[in-house]
């Protein structure tokens, strides 16, 4: 279970701490259960989500379930998603790139990158019917898969979260890992097969700009990667809904 834990204590902010004896590549030897630990975020801030629809109005809802999200994976691919919005557009060498995405102040790029997908999924969330809340746990699972096989690629640094768990990754948890969000996909039907080719489209736009500007991945990227595939996801889901 010491995988399990790895998992769980890096990508949420639950009380289960990171097993003692840590060792290089030990993030990507807890792939298999990433998307278990989407499952288990996605759950929560489904009930949450539904618990408060039936107190507050649907807007004051998402938002605060919103909240929930974000304090349960204390907002870490969020901080990636606002560094690759500062490093990546605009015009600047690799080197100075990579530099702008490392530093820890936050930019005006960042800002309006994070404010963005925020609004988005809070919109989401407060348009989306009560029926549709299992959405919001494939969003959770598959963007976590989607980090194992986005991490194939080229690393742009050396030395950094992304190149560990690329170290400790083999290629089998790729594709068991893929069960749940399948699964999931066969609950939802038709919905979730359009959400999951909408996260797709979604992922490689994110890793494609990334190839073009630094040439390969860093932690960061897959940060915003999780980030933008959830949000593709929800809002299939809300645009589905409301043309039903």
């Amino acid at each position: 279970m010491r995988n399990l834990r790895t998992a769980f204590g890096l990508l949420t902010t639950l009380p289960v701490g990171l097993p003692g004896g840590w060792k290089p590549g030990d993030s990507g030897r807890a792939a298999f259960w990433y998307p278990v630990v989407g499952l288990a975020v996605g759950g929560l801030v489904w009930l949450v989500w539904f618990g408060l629809n039936l107190i507050f109005p649907a807007l004051v809802a998402s938002v605060l379930a919103l909240a929930v999200w974000v304090g349960l994976t204390g907002g870490l691919h969020l901080d990636g998603l606002a560094d690759c919005c500062d490093g990546l557009p605009g015009s600047a060498s690799r080197e100075r790139r990579l530099e702008i995405m490392k530093d820890p102040y936050l930019g005006a790029f960042g800002v309006v990158g994070l404010f963005f997908v925020l609004m988005l999924k809070a919109a989401a969330l407060g348009l989306m019917p009560s029926s549709s809340g299992l959405s919001i746990v494939l969003a959770a699972t598959l963007s976590r898969w989607l980090l194992l096989p986005a991490s194939r690629l080229p690393q742009a640094r050396p030395g950094g979260m992304g190149a560990d768990f690329a170290a400790g990754l083999q290629t089998g948890p790729i594709f068991f890992a893929a069960i749940i969000p399948i699964g999931l996909v066969f609950l939802l039907g038709m919905q979730g097969l359009v959400a999951v080719l909408a996260a797709l489209i979604a992922a490689a736009a994110v890793l494609g700009l990334a190839w073009k500007r630094i040439g390969g991945v860093t932690g960061d990227v897959l940060g915003a990667l999780v980030e933008v595939a959830e949000t593709a996801v929800i809002l299939v889901f809300t645009i589905s809904c409301r043309a039903l």
